[in-house]
Formats: structure tokens, sequence, C-alpha cells
């Protein structure tokens, strides 16, 4: 077992931070205060090649596999981007893998060089009003229209769906009720956003708000055969091999914000002269500050280690589960300890941390909150019956 960093990954922290020191706290405040997504920084992250970290290099990308992408959008968040960084990038990033496993050779062709290279921004579609988690429970249909499908149905919390040309959107192809297992008859499409039978409106929200979150429905959007991922029905398999990597990728992101918050923290505690002294001489706050600090050191370790099994192809839902468990409970503490440090300044937005901190709170949520993580893990790793 290796546990020094590698070259690769040092030379992917050095120019992730360089890109960033371009873009302070007070870049991502305004962008985040005047719901304006980030694009400058989005363009400068595509010109050095970043978005395409994890797509196979004979598409565009540097096959850098979701070990690297973790290093791109942890560097990014701990600069304080935050959420609001990260996620301008995160669905070029990991969003695709459904695609570069079980996607058709020219559907590769046809949409990876273009992702890689900035110029084609993909949202994600699964989340419906009715069916919540219940991803077996989607109304929206997909109905045979000669070598295509036309597609009925509303989701909701589809990320960039305002910048978004296409989506990789879930639907139902064969009703539930004909089919053998509730996962069949589910089925992937990369289909267009910018079609006039699409609506789409923002959510107002708590935060991240430099990346809109929006409902979206489609009434009778037509998607080409072509613009299908892999088999009819065999959908919600593709979208396992997604979420592995994208429960990895928020703890990255949320280990990021931990250390951004700390970082702040720290320096402002060494600073803030109350009583003559330092405000960090007193173990009252110097206490949670550490144990934040320890706490995302072992989510850095479960990152790792999700993030290396998923490269090499081996199960990695155990994995992947406990990571994105621990490092969202480590950077939301690791934010509201940086608020508690800071006194009432915590709720000034000029020092940035209660930024971090609404953004922190959201991967205690999103994409999975932490009691289906327990779920999952209670049934699959403990052997105990399961509670839904």
């Amino acid at each position: 077992m290796e546990f020094s960093e590698d070259s690769d990954e040092q030379v992917i922290r050095t120019a992730i931070r360089a890109i960033c020191t371009r873009f302070p706290d007070e870049y991502w405040a305004e962008a985040d205060a005047t719901h304006t997504f980030p694009w400058a920084f989005y363009q400068a992250m595509a010109d050095g090649g970043w978005l395409g970290v994890a797509i196979p290099a004979e598409y565009g990308g540097s096959g850098g596999g979701i070990s690297a992408a973790a290093v791109v959008l942890e560097e990014v968040a701990a600069s304080g981007a935050c959420m609001n960084g990260a996620s301008a990038i995160h669905m070029s990033i990991f969003g695709m893998q459904p695609v570069i496993r079980h996607g058709s050779a020219e559907l590769k062709r046809r949409y990876l060089p273009r992702v890689a290279a900035g110029d084609l921004h993909v949202a994600f579609g699964v989340t419906e009003p009715d069916a919540g988690l219940d991803t077996t429970a989607i109304s929206t249909r997909a109905e045979r229209d000669g070598d295509g499908y036309r597609v009925t149905g509303r989701k909701i919390w589809t990320s960039k769906a305002l910048e978004s040309e296409r989506v990789l959107l879930l639907v139902r192809t064969t009703p539930v009720a004909d089919c053998a297992r509730r996962t069949d008859g589910l089925t992937l499409l990369l289909a267009s956003l910018t079609d006039p039978a699409v609506g789409i409106r923002p959510i107002d929200k708590l935060g991240r708000n430099a990346v809109a979150s929006c409902e979206v429905t489609y009434d009778g959007l037509y998607v080409p055969g072509s613009d299908r991922v892999g088999q009819e029905g065999g959908g919600f398999r593709y979208l396992l091999d997604g979420l592995n990597a994208e429960r990895v990728l928020i703890a990255a992101e949320a280990l990021g914000i931990g250390r951004a918050a700390v970082r702040r923290a720290a320096r402002y505690a060494s600073e803030r002269i109350v009583f003559g002294r330092p405000i960090g001489a007193n173990q009252g706050v110097s206490f949670p500050l550490a144990e934040a600090h320890a706490r995302l050191a072992a989510a850095d370790l479960a990152i790792r280690h999700a993030a290396w099994r998923i490269d090499r192809q081996l199960p990695s839902g155990e994995h992947a589960n406990i990571a994105k468990f621990l490092a969202a409970d480590a950077g939301f503490g690791a934010a509201d300890a940086a608020m508690q440090a800071h006194g009432g300044f915590g709720y000034a937005r000029e020092y940035h941390v209660e930024r971090y901190w609404r953004e922190a709170r959201l991967m205690r949520i999103a994409p999975v909150p932490q009691e289906m993580v327990l779920n999952y893990l209670a049934e699959h790793a403990l052997g105990l019956p399961r509670s839904y």
C-alpha cells in the first residue's frame, strides 16, 4: 500500500491551484449573490483541458479516471469556490461515465470530444417530484416513435439545465407493471434541452446560486434512437455506473469546502485579538478546528480508497457510500466550526464562511441523503433486512 501522492496528482494540484488563484472568494460571492453562472472560471478550466480529465484520450480527454477527477474537484472547492465552482464543471467531469462505458462508438464520437473541449454542457435528469429517491417509480415516459422516442414528463433538481445543450435523461420505456423487476424497463437517453418541447424553470434555493437547479418539463420531446445510451431497458444499471463515481466526487468537493473553512478559520483565530491574546489560544476555539481537521483527514483516506476501486472497476458501492457519508459530515462540521470561530462575523458575508456553511450543508442531502447511505450500508455491508 502506497500513501505518497504520485507526481501526476501533484501536477494536477499545482495546476488547479494556479487557475483558482485568478478567482478569489469575492468572485464566487458575487456570482452567488447575482445568480450568475461563472463563465470565466468554466472557460479557464476548459482551456486547461481539465473538463476531460476522466474522458478517454481517444475522445479528447486525458483518461485520468475518478482519482484524478477527485483531486481536481477537491482543489476547486478548497480554493473557496466551493459548490458554485465544483458544480459548474462537475457534470462535465463525471456525468458522461454511462456514455463512456455503455454508449455506442458513434455516440461517444459525437459528444465526448465536445464535452472534453468545454463546448458541450450536459445536465443530469433523474429526480422527479413524486418519485424522489425511489428511482424505479419515475413516471417520465418515452414511447416509441419510428426509430426514436417521444418523451413526456417532469424532472426536478436538474442542475445546469439553463446552460446545457443536452441532458442525460432517465425515462421509463416499459410500464413497471409489465416488468419482472422494478429496475427493468428504464432507459437512458442523451436528449436535447434546447428543443421547444422542453420547458425549464429555475428553483429558488438557499445556496449554490451561481449554478441553477431547475424543474424541467418534457412535452412530447423527440429523441432519436441514436441518442440512446446502451440498450433499451438497461438504463438503471447504466445509471449506477455513474452514481458511485458521483458519490466519490461529491465527497471530494465536501472535503475541499471543509479545508477552505478550516484554513480561513485558523487564520482568523490567529489574528483576532480578544482579552489581549489571539482567540486561537483558547481551546474552546482551537479544539473544534483541530477536530475538524482530523475528521477531514479521515474522510480523505476513504475518498482515495473508493476512487482507487472505481478506477480499477472493482466493486465500489460500499466504499463510495462510506466516502460520501464521512466527507459530507466532515465538510459541514468544519464549516460549522469555522462559523463558530468567527462568532458574529461568521454571519457577515465579507468573511465568506457563511457561504461555505450554506454550500457544505447541501452534501448531507444531495445527491443522496445520509440516511439513505446508512440504509445501503446496513443492507449491503452488514446483511441486515432492508428497511424501506
